[in-house]
């Protein structure tokens, strides 16, 4: 799973980990992607962590802001 490698690169507490990985999580259902190994998941892994670095922990806005930025 990307998320778990993108995370570790960046200085998260186990906290917001959790609230990051459930917003990937969140973001690919609602996106419909599946395959972990898919480039696109990797897309959405770093957007993630990019988001969550600017601030959002709440897994629902992330969820929506990542969305949102890779539907833009």
């Amino acid at each position: 799973m990307p998320i778990h490698r993108v995370v570790r690169e960046a200085a998260f507490d186990p906290e917001e980990v959790k609230s990051i990985v459930a917003a990937y999580e969140a973001a690919l259902a609602r996106l419909g992607l599946k395959d972990r190994s898919d480039p696109m998941a990797e897309m959405v892994a770093k957007k993630t962590v990019e988001l969550a670095k600017e601030g959002e922990r709440d897994p629902v806005r992330l969820s929506e802001l990542i969305v949102k930025s890779l539907q833009d």
